[in-house]
Formats: structure tokens, sequence, C-alpha cells
């Protein structure tokens, strides 16, 4: 079993202003994205200029943010909403939902696609890219915050979390959410968009690699104490959010390839 190295989850202490790891690893996420995506605006076929970027974060940004955080009471903590409804507002206690920020970012993208006239396939591929390393970081920060652990278990790299009232040798499944979800799907999405694509197989790879990987590593994390497993006795609330992406991105790669019968430019076509 592996020591768990207890780190004070409040990263600065400013008076009474406590700066949390969990707040820190949103902020670089996005600090990320807004280098890379600066980047990538010089390929030929971005849809994005760099002009532009400042602005696209921004909208992501909020997505994110009130996606996340809805999402989260909506699927997960509707019991806390309902005692407490200024527990929405408490981002920095944790509680925020991916599936929730999936969906704000998809309705803020589309707002800017709206805005910067371009087409809403194309940004979308131009945005997936950018995820992974912002779910790499959030993962982080919930194993700082000794949040969403794993499943009990004898494997040799299990970790006793100080907060868990069982005290029981868990997978540390937040640092396999960061390998699957963040680093090797980061991996596999800068591979796959190095070379111009079909609108909408971008994102689609994106959808499905997620779902896939989610699906995955929800066997190794301890469902949600108030919600359990959903159904057959070991789907849990995670799996079945991740089933739709997962037909999502199935259908997006498969429509985009018949429709391009190869790569289609989306360079200077207006918002459709």
């Amino acid at each position: 079993m592996l020591p768990y190295p207890e780190i004070d989850p409040v990263a600065l202490s400013l008076g009474p202003l406590k700066v949390h790891w969990y707040g820190l690893t949103y902020l670089t996420g996005l600090a990320f994205a807004w280098w890379l995506a600066a980047r990538r605006t010089r390929r030929p076929w971005s849809v994005v200029k760099r002009e532009q970027v400042d602005d696209l974060i921004f909208y992501a940004a909020l997505g994110v943010v009130f996606g996340g955080r809805i999402g989260y009471a909506i699927f997960y903590g509707g019991d806390k909403l309902a005692q407490d409804p200024s527990w929405l507002l408490r981002v920095w206690q944790g509680g925020m939902s991916f599936h929730g920020g999936f969906l704000g970012v998809l309705f803020a993208m589309w707002l800017f696609a709206r805005r910067h006239k371009i087409v809403f396939g194309a940004l979308m591929d131009f945005v997936a890219p950018l995820v992974p390393v912002g779910l790499a970081l959030g993962r982080l920060g919930n194993f700082i915050g000794q949040e969403l652990w794993g499943r009990a278990t004898d494997v040799p790299w299990a970790m006793v979390f100080p907060n868990d009232p069982l005290q029981l040798a868990r997978h540390p499944s937040q640092l396999y959410q960061f390998a699957l979800e963040g680093v090797l799907l980061f991996v596999i999405m800068i591979w796959f968009s190095s070379r111009e694509r079909p609108v909408w197989s971008v994102a689609g790879v994106f959808a499905l690699g997620y779902g896939c990987l989610r699906f995955v590593a929800e066997f190794f994390r301890e469902p949600d104490q108030n919600i359990g497993f959903q159904a057959l006795g070991w789907v849990t609330r995670g799996q079945l959010l991740s089933l739709p992406m997962i037909a999502l991105g199935i259908y997006l790669i498969v429509s985009a390839y018949r429709k391009a019968g190869g790569v289609e430019s989306v360079r200077n076509k207006g918002a459709k």
C-alpha cells in the first residue's frame, strides 16, 4: 500500500482569503488552453484567428464553470441544493460535473460561433483538443482535495485517504482518470487533429474517447454515496451519462466522413 501524500487543499492563504488547489487547477487548465489555442491558430485550416482566442477562452470558462456546477447540482447534488441553495455558489469546495461542463461549453461555443460567424462544427473541432489537459489538472485537484476516491481494493498501490471515514485502502481513481481522460485523451486528440479532418470528426473523436475512457475509469471509482449504483448492480451514474457521449461520438465521426467524402475545407464559410 502506498502512503497518501497529504497536501493542504489550501494552496495560499491571504488573511481571510483562501486560494484552493482545486481552483488553481481550473485556472491552469484554462491558461494552457489559451496557449494551445493561440498556437493552433497558426494552422492554415484554423477557423479561429489569433485575436479571437481571448474571447474564445472567456466563453469557454463561463461554460465550464456554470455548466459544470449546475450539471453537478442536477446530476449528483440534488439533496444538497435543496437543503442549502447557496451551496451552488461555493465552487471552491469542489463539486463540478464534466458532463454538465460539456453541455455548458457546447452552448457557450454555439454563442461564440454565432457572434464570429464560424461554422459550429469546425469550431468544436478546434476546441476539442484544448480540453483534456484541463480534465487532467481537475483530477489532480480531486486527488489533493481527497474527493471522488476509488473503491476498496488490495492492489499494492492502494491508498488510505485521511478524510475517508471508513479508512479503507482504495484505488487512487483520481489518478487513473488523470492518466486516461487527461494524458491519454490529450495524446489521441493531438495526433488526430494534427492534420485537416472532416468537420465534426475531431469533436466526435473527443466525445467517443472521453465517453469510453470515463466508462472504464468508473469501474474503479466509488459511486456517490447518495446515489450508489444505477442499474444491474454495477452501472454508475457516470457510466450512464457517458453512454450518450459514446453514441454521439460514433455518430459524428461516421456522418462527418460520409458527408465529406474526404477532407472538407471549412475556411471562409459562414455560420450555419
